[in-house]
């Protein structure tokens, strides 16, 4: 049997999630009323919807509720939390299908979630959400269609909102923006064709605002690279800045992370294609002293090519610890994020210069994958350096430590 490759993380346990282990791109830990820990996380694909596990005794974990969909043409991609508020986006296999949106969750009893509200984008030309953004308790940034949004190409068909919940049983949009030219009937946009997955898009995925600094979404645009709004003006989003590599380098920015104490972002271009087909996927390092003009100073080192390229399925940059409030590891020097098969890797960039990796853990393939290598998907590390790991297809999730 082959065995995991780690350095400085070691494994404590694996939870398969009663072999519902494809998770997606959310992670979040809540610490219950009565002192339990909860690690919530959303599927990849149906038919589930989300789970609970008690994660307490890290190395014990245990599951104690997991959900439906309300259909199998969706998925749960993500998910965020925001004291016993649990958000939920809802992506749909295509436009016009029901149930594309945002449904919110009471989880104060954690075994027993209940639905608060749903907030629906399903439309003509809309999918529903695909990544959202929440941890104030007040208003939800995500990545999502709308009714009224037709798109100038289809896959752009997905733009940047604010969705206010402060009255959580009655989620209202109060701001949108979109990158010029991706709105029916505004000059359209060159298609960069930078990816042989053909899902070269201008939409945004991750859309980070941070309580230091509320006034400013950081958005990673896709195929628009990185975006700074100025969102002082919930109603009126402004563009501050956009970075982007694309071409040369093949597209698909993912994550937007900003260091503030230091003018820094982190920025990953996501890896879509199996078997190297779309290397590199880099994660790079940007200067924002001058937030109007970011300006690239170094990539954090991928593992080899030669070693990662065909061992199946995805390799590359993806998602990162990002630094959230609560029972989160912060840190504007050791930086942890996900390589699909070459695992979860934490690097030490006090030298943003020269970013150095620190640890890593890559596990065998799952057991029941189809593809022959681990596709590590996403990553929550807590402030005890308890780092959860999720894959993408049967994995479920890797609990380590980290020592670092």
């Amino acid at each position: 049997m082959a065995q995991a490759k780690s350095h400085n993380m070691k494994l404590l346990a694996q939870e398969t999630l009663q072999g519902f282990g494809g998770v997606g791109e959310g992670v979040a830990l809540q610490v219950a009323k009565d002192g339990r820990r909860i690690l919530w996380v959303a599927h990849e694909g149906p038919p589930k919807n989300f789970s609970g596990i008690d994660v307490s005794d890290p190395r014990n974990p245990r599951l104690i509720v997991q959900t439906e969909l309300p259909h199998t043409n969706m998925r749960s991609n993500s998910l965020e939390l925001s004291g016993d508020t649990l958000a939920i986006a809802y992506q749909t296999y295509g436009v016009n299908i029901p149930n594309a949106g945002i449904e919110l969750f009471d989880i104060s009893d954690p075994e027993n979630p209940k639905s608060i509200s749903f907030f629906n984008r399903s439309g003509e030309f809309s999918r529903g959400c695909h990544v959202l953004w929440f941890i104030d308790g007040e208003y939800i940034h995500c990545a999502s269609g709308a009714p009224d949004f037709k798109p100038s190409h289809p896959n752009d068909d997905q733009f940047y909102q604010i969705i206010d919940v402060r009255n959580p049983s009655k989620p209202e949009e109060v701001g949108r923006w979109w990158l010029p030219g991706t709105k029916d009937g505004e000059e359209p946009l060159p298609r960069l064709h930078t990816s042989p997955s053909g899902k070269d898009g201008y939409r945004p995925h991750n859309t980070n605002v941070y309580p230091e600094r509320p006034d400013r979404c950081y958005v990673g645009y896709l195929d628009g690279g990185m975006v700074i709004l100025d969102i002082a003006d919930k109603a009126n989003p402004k563009l501050v800045s956009q970075w982007n590599p694309h071409p040369p380098y093949p597209g698909f920015t993912h994550t937007a992370l900003p260091l503030l104490d230091r003018d820094l972002v982190i920025a990953t271009d996501e890896s879509i294609v199996d078997d190297g087909a779309d290397w590199p996927k880099l994660t790079w390092v940007l200067d924002i002293r001058d937030e109007t003009n970011p300006v690239s100073i170094s990539t954090f080192p991928l593992p080899a090519y030669e070693e990662h390229a065909n061992l199946g399925g995805r390799f590359g940059s993806h998602n990162l610890h990002e630094n959230l409030p609560g029972a989160s590891f912060r840190s504007n020097e050791i930086i942890i994020g996900t390589y699909f098969n070459a695992g979860v890797r934490a690097f030490d960039i006090s030298n943003p210069y020269r970013p150095e990796e620190v640890a890593h853990f890559v596990p065998p393939k799952p057991e029941n994958s189809r593809v022959d290598a681990a596709q590590i998907n996403d990553v929550f590390v807590d402030e005890n350096c308890i780092v959860y790991a999720v894959e993408r297809i049967a994995g479920g999730i890797y609990i380590l430590e980290m020592d670092v």
